[in-house]
């Protein structure tokens, strides 16, 4: 993938992260991924720990949907103190309050104290997730402008960024379960709660976190945040939560179905790891590929990559079609990102992550619940009908607007000073647009 500016030079994909490592360090990306693990911890964490303390999987639903919920409404706000207040401030605290929200949570579970105040920690954990993976995507564009070569800098930091929350999103939840299996849900949730609160607190305090906008210059408000061209790529990552939603359903369905519950982690897990294989290829791409062309490439595959689901009916059949829709899930991912980068002004760029990923999370919970039901309605084959029609929705969607003229190309960069932390340690960034 190239930059959302267009570099020409064909550069390996190897070749590409190195020179990215060389801007922003190998230390503070390790820390980066450590920290956005526990918000792929959680939520299967959680549902695993009431599940078993309580033995009810209606409470464990509940209590992991008000941890997701929360984290949806929370995402934007953390994105917004963020970029307002700078980073350093707003992740060391929400780490903090995170870490002991979980330990809380934990506390509840295995005292069984009453549900509901299980659903209250939940709440909290899920509005305090220190949005480790949105806010380091900003902090990666802002080391990254002004150097040379910035616009191949900008596609392999979100490329290499994208991988990382593929990467993620299947380690969290593998070291959930086997932690859960070979022990108790009780320790896995415990190091979400280390994670967060040592490696949130390392990325918080980095000099290179960026000090925020501070308040509107001249009475002027900040610059505008949503934009008919921001609201369309929330509605493709929407789509996207609803493909992850009616899939996680579907696979869980169709495996319990055939007697082979345990097989739907591992389906996903492949699905995952398809995803993050997809994610490093995206920044192969050549530069004429332009963005806007790869958003409607990318939800084309989506659809195409779904619809293998209509007829999976055994193991082995689903064993191909799910790790199939991964093909198609990063480089969406990525390619919205870039674009985003493109409309959004700078210091507003954490709180559009945090929205895009709420996006996702809102859809997701409501794929699964609307999936869940069909499956029980119609059968578990019905999710993959939510699954096709979401894609095709986005296909649709990137096909009618996904235009240059809808997400220019940026303007070439202007090296000036940006205020990051120490001033001496502060990088050139070019203006916003």
């Amino acid at each position: 993938m190239s930059g959302p500016g267009g570099e020409t030079a064909a550069v390996p994909v190897v070749a590409r992260f190195r020179e990215l490592l060389s801007v922003i360090g190998p230390w503070l990306p390790a820390v980066a991924f450590l920290g956005r693990m526990p918000a792929a911890m959680c939520p299967i964490g959680t549902l695993l720990l009431v599940g078993t303390e309580t033995g009810s999987i209606g409470d464990a639903s509940l209590v992991s949907g008000a941890l997701a919920l929360g984290e949806a409404a929370g995402g934007p706000v953390v994105g917004r103190l963020a970029d307002r207040r700078g980073q350093r401030t707003v992740i060391l605290a929400a780490s903090l309050v995170n870490a002991t929200a979980i330990l809380a949570l934990v506390t509840a579970a295995v005292t069984g104290r009453p549900v509901v105040l299980q659903i209250a920690f939940a709440a909290v954990v899920g509005l305090t997730v220190p949005q480790v993976g949105p806010l380091a995507r900003g902090r990666w564009l802002s080391m990254v402008r002004g150097k040379p070569g910035e616009e191949r800098l900008i596609g392999s930091a979100l490329s290499f960024d994208g991988t990382a929350d593929e990467v993620s999103f299947t380690l969290g939840p593998a070291v959930t379960g086997v932690l859960a299996a070979l022990v108790a849900p009780a320790p896995a949730l415990v190091l979400a709660a280390v994670l967060v609160g040592v490696c949130g607190t390392l990325f918080a305090v980095h000099p290179s976190a960026p000090a925020g906008s501070g308040p509107p210059a001249g009475g002027r408000g900040h610059a505008p945040l949503m934009s008919p061209a921001l609201a369309l790529l929330m509605c493709s990552m929407s789509m996207q939560g609803l493909l992850f939603g009616s899939v996680q359903a579907g696979v869980s369905a169709t495996a319990t179905h055939l007697g082979s519950p345990g097989a739907a982690g591992l389906l996903y897990a492949l699905l995952g790891g398809v995803s993050a294989l997809a994610g490093v290829a995206t920044a192969a791409l050549p530069a004429r590929i332009g963005l806007p062309l790869r958003l409607r490439l990318a939800t084309a595959a989506m659809l195409a990559t779904s619809l293998p689901l209509l007829p999976a009916d055994s193991i082995g059949s689903l064993a191909l079609a799910v790790p199939l829709v991964g093909a198609a899930i990063a480089p969406h991912i990525i390619t919205v990102f870039g674009l985003t980068e493109r409309i959004v002004a700078r210091e507003r760029i954490g709180e559009a992550m945090a929205l895009l990923v709420s996006s996702v999370l809102v859809a997701q919970s409501v794929g699964v619940m609307v999936a869940g039901r069909l499956a029980d309605a119609y059968g578990p084959g019905a999710p993959s009908v939510v699954s096709c029609a979401a894609t095709a929705t986005a296909a649709l969607v990137a096909a009618a607007t996904a235009t240059s003229g809808r997400y220019p190309p940026a303007a070439p960069a202007l090296p000036v000073p940006h205020r990051t932390g120490p001033p001496a340690a502060s990088p050139p960034a070019r203006p916003g647009r």
